[in-house]
């Protein structure tokens, strides 16, 4: 698995190959490897002279993550789960079943004996490295926090890095039909012995994620699960048609242009909106979107198409609203894929802006007068953002910017879940968030209202 993401495939993809029951246990396992992977990848180049080749380096990588951690040795998720024989006897087996491997196991095994050995000298040299001089010891590529860094200041940087290392927790978007979040956790989900705390206006975040078949009205359609950042999308949109467009302008027309899995659809569906069309470039994926409204029992035309290539899909309407959540780096959810820091390369970043700025251009000649889109990515990078923004605004005279949250820096701190009064994090681009997100994944987003 490890190897796959090394040249270049990501975790999920890898999964399908993996038999279902086993799907959860290695994905654990290789998300918990991959938020050490510069640490491991630091050991590595200590106690071996020359890089082995890439099966052998892929299971001593993991072997390496895993023993660092032993006894709390570092700060991971996983703590101590093997003792040093299971670890070194079961790697060792591992690459003599390897034919890329085998000839290497002895190499594996000394390596590993060697570190156990030294464990606690390597540990307090590792403990006394400089971060930020060795930007491997943040788990994410030298370039990554570079661009962090230059883009956000050190210090927020780190913050970024290391609260994206922590795994995101699991959060919940409640149907109104079952009632407030209050409600919802204290007559469904409590009495089910789960427990969470109530986080924005429509979400609650579980205390341990759970599978979705223990969730109190799933099936239902009373609930589902979406982080509390991109639970922003549809109320944001929402507020600005409430503002914008008179009431006798409705049923308002809503196009929700890169759409799957189909949560910000939904939602919207679930706040009132009538007339929504969701697209998405991957038919496949739109299968999920409409899997995603049958369950909550909810309608919308779907179609797959190409949001930009009007000429594949469009038929001359126009748009009271449009959410734009583009295509990006995925670098705001890292938390819940590991995966993404090191699949990402400095090239993506430009190619993405450049997709991101081809959608809003072929988009904006669709809104109605008056009308607004909403433009999102999950992702913490000013190109995407920000730029992405002020840029749009110098060519478009008659777009005008409304109140939005900007960026929002992902928080999954433990501490982040405490109920209490509202702290610097509630308030984003001059948009006070009420109820104060207490949780949620990187995002940015920006409004724009055209000019009736």
């Amino acid at each position: 698995m490890l190897q796959g993401v090394q040249t270049g495939s990501s975790v999920s993809v890898r999964l399908e190959a993996v038999p279902e029951p086993l799907r959860p246990g290695v994905q654990a396992l290789t998300y918990a490897v991959l938020r050490h992977l510069g640490e491991a990848r630091w050991l590595r180049d200590q106690l071996v002279p020359r890089r082995p080749p890439p099966a052998v380096d892929a299971l001593l990588l993991v072997a390496l993550a895993l023993a660092a951690r032993m006894d709390g040795g570092m700060a991971g998720e996983v703590g101590a789960q093997y003792t040093a024989f299971t670890l070194v006897n079961q790697v060792v087996e591992a690459a003599k079943r390897q034919p890329r491997a085998r000839a290497q196991a002895a190499l594996i095994n000394a390596v590993l004996r060697r570190f156990l050995r030294e464990r606690e000298h390597w540990m307090e040299a590792l403990c006394q490295a400089s971060p930020r001089q060795q930007p491997a010891l943040l788990n994410v590529p030298e370039w990554w926090w570079q661009r962090l860094e230059r883009e956000h200041g050190a210090e927020v940087a780190e913050r970024i890095v290391r609260e994206s290392a922590t795994a995101a927790p699991m959060t919940l978007r409640i149907h109104p039909r079952a009632g407030t979040p209050r409600e919802y956790l204290e007559h469904h989900l409590r009495p089910a012995g789960l427990d969470g705390v109530c986080n924005g206006a429509h979400g609650v975040t579980l205390q341990q994620a759970v599978h979705v078949s223990r969730l109190p009205g799933f099936q239902e359609g009373w609930v589902s699960v979406q982080d509390a950042g991109a639970q922003l999308a549809a109320p944001l949109l929402v507020q600005a048609l409430q503002q914008s467009l008179p009431a006798l302008s409705r049923p308002w027309t809503v196009l929700d242009a890169c759409a799957a899995p189909g949560g910000k659809t939904a939602h919207l569906l679930e706040l009132g909106v009538e007339q929504v069309t969701a697209l998405d470039v991957d038919p496949a994926r739109c299968t999920r979107i409409h899997d995603t409204l049958q369950r909550l029992g909810v309608q919308a035309r779907v179609q797959a198409a190409d949001a930009a290539d009007l000429a594949g899909w469009w038929k001359g309407e126009t748009y009271d609203a449009i959410l734009l959540d583009a295509p990006c780096t995925a670098s705001g959810i890292v938390a819940r894929h590991p995966d993404v820091v090191w699949l990402r390369r400095p090239e993506d970043i430009d190619a993405l802006a450049r997709q991101q700025r081809r959608l809003l251009e072929a988009l904006w000649p669709l809104v109605k007068p008056g009308g607004v889109l909403l433009y999102c990515t999950c992702s913490v990078f000013t190109e995407e953002g920000a730029a992405q923004q002020e840029a749009f605004l110098s060519h478009h005279s008659e777009a005008a910017a409304l109140p939005a949250p900007g960026h929002l820096l992902p928080l999954h701190l433990s501490s982040s879940l405490d109920e209490g009064d509202n702290s610097p994090h509630d308030v984003h681009g001059g948009v006070s968030l009420k109820p104060p997100l207490r949780d949620h994944d990187g995002f940015f987003y920006a409004l724009f209202r055209k000019t009736p």
